[in-house]
């Protein structure tokens, strides 16, 4: 386990003081799938990428945003009666801060029922660090750490890089979970200053990628090979979506991209579930992409054609 780095209290504060802020949607203590041991899992908000199977489609927009649990809703007009905008509070969806919005949050702290959330906002880098610290016995007795997810968080690089650097400093393990969709100077400066990259690789095929994803691929393959030419621990994460990426000649094809790239420590296959379309119904959305979970039986096929490759994987994680 990595010692750790005590950095004065007041001197950290001061470098911090000076820090980008960024665009943060959640915070999620325990996780245990976003890298090794317990980790903290910060979500930054924004994503150059549109998957119609994403499970955070509250991640997509770089903008605060408002979702609204209708069930909660007891039709009491308290939001509207709070809400300083003329026309009332914004419907589920729309971005904060526009046609008159103030992004002032009254009307979700005036909802006694809690039917209204704000997604997204602005935090300082002094106080994401805080906030993992919390989790600092946790990470010690598990070889646990903090993972920076998405959305994209090489959307936001100078708030990931002094968050990267101040964890560090305070000898926390750090991951960056990123779909590699970003320049590739970011990507190596973001590689050399974290311990581990979780790498999402959607699809290979040009043209599917880019009709369901909204990108071509080459970019995101071609700084996969780059980062493992410079030797930054890689985990190759391939989403299990049925009828588009669970065919046995694309996660084979995936285990043979891997094979190659030496810094590749380990393939993890994540089955599709239905969590997202709960949250696109809080945001107003409709459910673009919608499938069957893929059964146990058919993960651990797919997972037996990884490890034929020489390449160890795991399910999930």
């Amino acid at each position: 386990m990595e010692t750790t780095r005590r950095v004065r209290p007041s001197s950290r504060v001061a470098a911090v003081a000076d820090a980008p802020t960024g665009l943060v949607f959640n915070l999620q203590r325990f996780s245990l799938h976003d890298g090794p041991g317990v980790r903290t899992t910060v979500f930054f908000k924004g994503c150059p990428l549109h998957c119609p199977w994403c499970h955070n489609p509250e991640s997509l927009a770089r903008r605060p945003e408002v979702t609204v649990h209708v069930e909660r809703c007891l039709g009491c007009g308290a939001c509207a009666a709070a809400c300083p905008r003329d026309g009332g509070p914004l419907p589920a969806g729309s971005l904060l801060g526009v046609e008159g919005c103030l992004a002032c949050g009254a009307c979700v702290a005036a909802c006694p029922g809690g039917a209204r959330e704000m997604v997204g906002r602005e935090w300082t880098v002094e106080e994401v660090v805080a906030a993992v610290l919390r989790d600092r016995p946790f990470f010690d007795l598990s070889g646990g750490g903090v993972t920076f997810s998405g959305g994209e968080p090489l959307a936001q690089p100078e708030f990931l890089v002094a968050c990267l650097e101040h964890c560090r400093a305070e000898g926390v393990h750090t991951a960056v979970d990123t779909s590699g969709c970003a320049p590739l100077e970011t990507l190596l400066q973001v590689g050399r200053i974290t311990d581990l990259l979780l790498y999402d690789l959607k699809l290979t095929d040009p043209e599917t990628h880019r009709s369901l994803v909204g990108a071509p691929p080459e970019p995101i393959l071609d700084n996969l090979r780059a980062l493992a030419a410079d030797g930054r621990p890689i985990w190759l994460r391939l989403p299990v979506i049925p009828g588009v990426t669970d065919s046995p000649e694309r996660v084979a094809e995936a285990a043979r991209l891997a094979a190659g790239l030496r810094s590749v420590e380990r393939v993890s296959l994540l089955p599709y579930h239905r969590l997202g379309n709960g949250k696109r119904h809080r945001l107003g959305r409709e459910c673009a992409f919608d499938a069957p979970a893929i059964p146990e039986g058919g993960l651990a096929s797919l997972a037996r054609l990884v490890a034929e490759e020489g390449v160890r994987v795991e399910i999930g994680g």
